[in-house]
């Protein structure tokens, strides 16, 4: 009887031991395919590539899929919380002339406003991300690799975007300036278009510094949307 158990031990030990091995074979496979996903679909890739995994593609990564979701949930957030809203603010804030901008001084107002809510969106979805991606336990094979992936399409990408507020929140900001300025002061300014005729040298002076910054601020946002399309598409 003894013999008897000790061959049931023995086949349950060579049992178990097959079983972790096939195991550890399949995780091995899943942890290759995710690699090569990762280099091949976003590293090498120019400019930021997220592809939506497949049904097959999920499957054959098994558990790293989840991995996967931390950087393609980020990016469904930033297309429904920051860039469909910042759109909308861009197209409520555009300015086509200063007379343009004195008929729809609240329009420029609702856009300034809603540039801190969206910052404060980015920071907070690239927080969720950026715990989930540092709670992550990863092979020393997969690590470096995801980190490259992670870094150009959550941290890069975040980081760049974030330069378009100041900018555009200042270009805002100096605008409304020269609105308020213009109505103070509109018994010597007159307003044909996009140019100004005004009455008073001091006036003028005055309005022209406001205006030589409304221009560097503007060169200022067109610099940080080029750095943005270039991040997106790489050139």
């Amino acid at each position: 009887m003894p013999g008897f158990r000790f061959a049931i031990a023995a086949v349950m030990t060579v049992f178990m031991a097959l079983s972790i091995s096939a195991c550890s074979d399949n995780e091995a496979t899943q942890r290759k395919a995710f690699i090569d996903f990762l280099q091949t679909r976003i590293v090498d890739k120019k400019g930021v590539s997220v592809p939506q995994l497949t049904t097959e593609e999920t499957k054959s990564l098994g558990s790293y899929a989840a991995q996967y979701k931390i950087i393609t949930d980020f990016h469904a957030a930033m297309n429904e919380k920051i860039s469909k809203p910042m759109e909308a603010l861009a197209t409520k804030g555009a300015i086509t002339s200063i007379d343009d901008a004195m008929n729809r001084k609240d329009d420029i107002k609702a856009a300034y406003a809603g540039l801190s809510t969206l910052r404060t969106t980015m920071d907070e979805e690239q927080s969720v991300a950026d715990r989930a991606h540092a709670a992550l336990k990863q092979p020393e094979d997969l690590k470096p690799v995801f980190d490259k992936a992670y870094e150009k399409t959550v941290s890069n990408l975040a980081n760049t975007y974030k330069e378009i507020f100041p900018a555009t929140s200042e270009t805002f900001d100096i605008l409304l300036k020269v609105v308020d300025f213009v109505d103070q002061n509109k018994d010597k300014i007159t307003i044909s278009g996009s140019m100004f005729e005004v009455s008073d040298p001091t006036i003028q002076a005055q309005l022209n510094i406001l205006l030589d910054q409304v221009n560097a601020k503007g060169q200022a946002m067109s610099d940080a949307q080029r750095k943005m399309r270039a991040a997106i598409y790489g050139n």
